[in-house]
């Protein structure tokens, strides 16, 4: 690992680590975003052991410092939704990308990791599809238990379903090799049947 790529790491994990919304792991608390950056890289990691610096610090980077953007800051209704979506992507692609600068990467590399941060042309940019695959894979392994305990059965099929296009091939084979309690894999059949 470069020092360039080590410092921008550390450093997502810094501002992350600030995070006042937690996640509690085997009873000790952490903090949300820290977690999630850790738990993107290690899938990447695992699944994608040849990614380059840019994926490697997009991956980590993609919800950096996301409590700064509040959803109740933006309307109600899926449109505010969606507004507040593309607001947190660009937000993070930013912060990134002058995180990337004040460490030494040229202009050029911080704006490859931007355009992978704010997944421009997903299926067609091999790393923006990469990205968008780990984001799902650690969806269904570490969040897709307790957004089942909060939804109904047709919004959680529906969730799948949207989730399940907007992966890879790869992605869906890894997917598919997920050991997911069996209540879990039924609705995993149910949206893919």
């Amino acid at each position: 690992m470069s020092e360039k790529l080590n410092n921008v790491l550390n450093s997502i994990d810094r501002i992350n680590s600030q995070d006042p919304n937690v996640t509690i792991v085997g009873g000790i608390e952490k903090p949300k975003e820290l977690l999630y950056g850790q738990y993107m890289s290690e899938c990447l990691a695992q699944h994608w052991p040849d990614a380059d610096e840019y994926l490697q610090i997009a991956v980590r980077a993609q919800h950096i410092k996301r409590w700064h953007l509040k959803r109740s800051d933006f309307s109600e209704g899926k449109q505010g939704y969606l507004t507040w979506r593309k607001a947190l992507g660009l937000f993070h692609a930013q912060t990134t990308k002058e995180l990337m600068i004040d460490y030494g990467y040229e202009e050029v590399e911080a704006e490859t990791t931007s355009r992978i941060i704010r997944k421009e042309n997903l299926k067609s940019n091999q790393q923006s599809q990469t990205l968008e695959d780990v984001a799902c894979l650690v969806f269904l392994q570490h969040y897709f238990e307790d957004f089942a305990t909060k939804h109904s059965e047709e919004k959680i099929i529906r969730i799948l379903q949207l989730t399940w296009r907007k992966m890879s091939e790869k992605g869906h084979n890894i997917a598919l090799t997920l050991t997911l309690p069996s209540h879990l894999s039924k609705l995993v059949e149910k949206a893919l049947s």
